[in-house]
């Protein structure tokens, strides 16, 4: 019987660039569904969606990219996905890697974690020594070390989605999901992603920065 795969993208204020996303991952794997969830933008973004013939869901006010991607979880499940991927909407993530971890999960792997500090060519400086912070705390509240906790590009099978229960809504939610690949003792391993940062990625506002990190680190000790 035919799996059911589906890939879903959580987006705010994507309106320029979310259709060739959508276009490059569908050239990458025809047979996926695709999942766009809309964090309450307030462009285009949910209609350039749309335009590329996919399945949207939007949020009428901004909750936070963990908000969505568990929205975007919460359909797959009420649709029997055998197994699912996250990505960012923002063009970044190659989808020549799906394929790749989509094979990890059919080797028997219940969640497949993109780490792009396997191989950080290109990747600026200050997001890799930002990333080993990430990746100390998730260890030091989690009791898991992985490469890269914050990555958005993740393969789960039907197992891990029906067992991981994340509490929080915004950047905490990357390194919650380790908490629960532990608590769960789900199989998981590490892939090498290519992340490719463009013009267009690097000039949007930075989310992520000081003041958000330790509200993010803050909210992971009170989750944990």
């Amino acid at each position: 019987m035919k799996k059911k795969i589906y890939i879903i993208i959580p987006i705010f204020n994507e309106g320029s660039v979310i259709n060739e996303v959508v276009k490059e991952i569908k050239r990458a794997n025809l047979q996926a569904i695709i999942i766009v969830v809309d964090d309450g933008s307030n462009d285009s973004s949910s209609q350039k969606a749309k335009d590329a013939s996919v399945m949207v869901i939007k949020h009428m006010i901004n909750r936070g990219k963990g908000a969505a991607v568990k929205t975007g979880m919460e359909a797959a499940k009420i649709l029997g996905a055998d197994a699912v991927i996250t990505m960012d909407g923002d063009g970044q993530h190659n989808p020549k890697d799906i394929n790749k971890m989509l094979k990890l999960i059919n080797q028997g792997y219940d969640v497949v974690l993109g780490s792009r500090l396997k191989n950080p060519k290109g990747m600026p400086l200050y997001k890799i020594i930002a990333n080993y912070i990430g990746n100390f705390f998730t260890w030091l509240i989690y009791g898991l070390w992985v490469t890269d906790s914050q990555s958005g590009f993740r393969a789960y099978s039907g197992k891990a989605i029906s067992l991981i229960e994340t509490r929080t809504d915004r950047y905490e939610y990357d390194s919650e999901v380790i908490r629960e690949v532990c608590r769960n003792k789900l199989k998981y391993i590490e892939a090498p992603i290519e992340v490719r940062y463009t013009e267009y990625s690097m000039n949007k506002a930075q989310k992520q920065g000081i003041k958000n990190g330790v509200k993010t680190i803050f909210k992971m000790f009170i989750s944990g």
